[in-house]
């Protein structure tokens, strides 16, 4: 769909050039721990997956971390191959990060040896989003698919504040989020 590509274009080089006027130091605070409201939509044992964030997206390190700390087991996307479906797999060294290699789409993944794992509550990259929890993503439908697959999930938004647009073209096949978080607000839960 060419007005998702031309959308995709601009909201990423907006995100682009938002991220290049934040300083290191500042970036280093914002998603530092996840809003309290976002933590009761949370169940104490569930699996958390998150994203090894590139250098423009709202960053998971911090999250990773906090997670790790709280005593749940973190899962990271792993692809076999670009064409190959998504998948998530254990992510047990969230401070060095000993435990992932260089995979598919320039992202950092677990090692081919690390279990399996299915997340309960998703903190998912994007590129666009709007205040009443649609998604556009990157557009090779990975999250939409594995959440199509996997009902029940909580779903949740990182982004910056950039990203947000007032309506998006949706399709059937794109998931809506339960919740976005940004470093100013959280909007949902929906």
């Amino acid at each position: 769909m060419e007005i998702k590509a031309q959308l995709r274009r601009e909201l990423r080089k907006a995100r682009r050039e938002h991220v290049a006027t934040q300083p290191p130091s500042i970036r280093a605070l914002l998603f530092n721990r996840p809003p309290a409201p976002l933590l009761d939509m949370i169940d104490e044992d569930a699996v958390i997956g998150l994203y090894h964030a590139t250098a423009d997206e709202a960053p998971t390190t911090s999250y990773t971390k906090f997670f790790y700390e709280r005593g749940h087991r973190i899962a990271l996307p792993r692809f076999s191959s670009a064409n190959e479906p998504m998948t998530f797999a254990e992510h047990t060294d969230p401070f060095d990060e000993s435990d992932l290699v260089a995979g598919p789409f320039e992202l950092r993944q677990p090692v081919e040896d690390a279990p399996r794992l299915e997340p309960d509550c998703l903190l998912i990259p994007l590129i666009g989003f709007t205040a009443t929890g649609e998604r556009l993503g990157q557009g090779g439908g990975h999250y939409d698919q594995w959440l199509a697959d996997h009902q029940g999930r909580t779903k949740i938004g990182l982004a910056w504040d950039v990203q947000l647009v007032e309506s998006l073209p949706i399709e059937p096949h794109d998931q809506r989020l339960d919740a976005v978080v940004t470093p100013t607000r959280l909007y949902g839960p929906f």
